[in-house]
């Protein structure tokens, strides 16, 4: 019978080292990609939520410039224009009488005021403006892109600022963008509105 010696030979402190490195290696790199997917899923889900907000903003925005109206007391409908500034009269909450709404951009916040007249003869306080947050993370500025575009009844654009007697049609663009260095990208919301209830000077 042949006897056969057998040795078994264990891992060395240089192998030891070496798999633990490969190992830790590979652990850090799987753990930096799970959290990318977390940050950027998270990014698309916040980004999702903001433009949902914001075409629901955008669609009130739209029917109150629908309905522009004389102010209660007489006032020309159309009060002020800017690009990032839309200022009017409009019965918003259809109870015959008409409200001050004033669409501004502050910051990233794109906002709504109203102010309700009161006393005889009316009277507007902005004193007693209402606001609310239509949109956040609203990137027009940045983006060089205005809120409002102002044009006549022959489609001519008109600058804001200037006459507001021939101002029949308003176009609304929106950029949203939670994070501008990260994906998705900017996203733009568009809409417009013909004002109904003005006889307009082109």
């Amino acid at each position: 019978m042949i006897n056969r010696n057998t040795r078994e030979r264990g891992y060395t402190l240089i192998e030891m080292l070496v798999v633990i490195s490969i190992a830790a290696l590979l652990s850090g790199v799987i753990v930096n990609s799970i959290l990318s997917f977390y940050r950027t899923n998270t990014n698309t889900f916040e980004q999702a939520a903001q433009v949902d907000e914001a075409r629901r903003g955008i669609g009130s925005m739209i029917r109150d410039i629908r309905e522009i109206a004389y102010s209660d007391n007489g006032s020309y409908p159309i009060v002020s224009t800017a690009t990032s500034t839309f200022s009017f009269y409009s019965d918003i909450d259809r109870d015959a009488s008409t409200e001050l709404v004033r669409y501004y951009l502050t910051g990233t916040s794109l906002r709504k005021g109203v102010t309700n007249s009161t006393g005889t003869p009316p009277t507007y306080d902005l004193a007693n403006e209402q606001v609310s947050i239509i949109s956040n993370y609203v990137r027009n500025p940045s983006q060089g892109i205005p809120v409002f575009r102002y044009y006549n009844a022959s489609s001519t654009e008109i600058t804001p600022g200037a006459t507001t007697t021939s101002i029949i049609f308003v176009t609304v663009d929106m950029v949203v963008n939670v994070d501008p260095y990260r994906l998705p990208g900017e996203f733009t919301l568009h809409s417009s509105a013909t004002i109904r209830n003005l006889k307009t000077n082109q």
